[in-house]
């Protein structure tokens, strides 16, 4: 039922978006993007956890586990750097307001999210090469419903370090560098808004960015959690 909520949310937007004219601006085109990594990211782990809760299908191929991973981190890369552009997108709006339009077009938008997958391709890619390589044991239990990095690297027999260490780089590259643009992209929009004497722009200005940050607490919440809970 989620699963369907979420196809529906996510495509409504994209619809609602393609259709209506006016909403073809750079803040609508990034919710589009997001939509579709949501989809992507969902249609990766839900029918395969439905087929194991309905069906008792538990088991899945090596390299249908290994595709599963490949897709699930690139887009959740992916969705990492479009929130990395929205913070870009409102300290362009607060900061330089009478530019929006010239800085940040359309086609760059778009450019800037092709940046961001051909990234998340670049460095999930030798992470699953890497998986491909390795001797599995007899016991090949995964306990959680979905092909996750670590836990794969867990059922492993083989040496394991170098796997462990570039999944720690992956981390550390995407969320640390994704986090940190994020972080001073707001800090330079609370300075800006700290600058103006009006109470009424200042929570005006402030209102532009509450969706945006709904939109990380939820989406990296879960993230870190679950990735740091099987790593440590």
């Amino acid at each position: 039922m989620c699963y369907i909520i979420c196809l529906l949310a996510n495509f409504t937007v994209l619809f609602v978006v393609g259709k209506e004219q006016t909403l073809h601006k750079p803040m609508f085109l990034l919710f589009c993007m997001l939509a579709l990594t949501d989809i992507g990211q969902s249609t990766c782990i839900t029918p395969k956890a439905l087929s194991i809760f309905w069906f008792r299908s538990k088991g899945i191929s090596v390299d249908g586990c290994l595709t599963q991973i490949f897709f699930l981190y690139v887009l959740g890369a992916t969705h990492s750097a479009v929130l990395v552009i929205m913070a870009f997108d409102r300290y362009v709006a607060i900061c330089h307001p009478l530019r929006y339009a010239t800085i940040l077009t359309n086609a760059r938008i778009g450019k800037l999210g092709l940046v961001g997958f051909i990234r998340a391709v670049l460095l999930i890619l030798p992470m699953t090469l890497l998986l491909r390589r390795l001797p599995f044991c007899a016991n090949r239990v995964i306990l959680q419903t979905y092909c996750e990095h670590i836990a794969v690297v867990k059922i492993s027999c083989g040496e394991t370090t170098v796997n462990r260490m570039y999944s720690l780089v992956v981390l550390l590259v995407i969320n640390a560098s994704d986090l940190t643009l994020i972080g001073l992209s707001y800090g330079l929009i609370i300075r800006a808004v700290l600058i103006i004497s009006s109470k009424k722009a200042n929570r005006k200005a402030l209102n532009t960015c509450t969706a945006h940050i709904c939109v990380m607490l939820m989406s990296c919440t879960p993230y870190l959690f679950s990735t740091l809970t099987q790593r440590f």
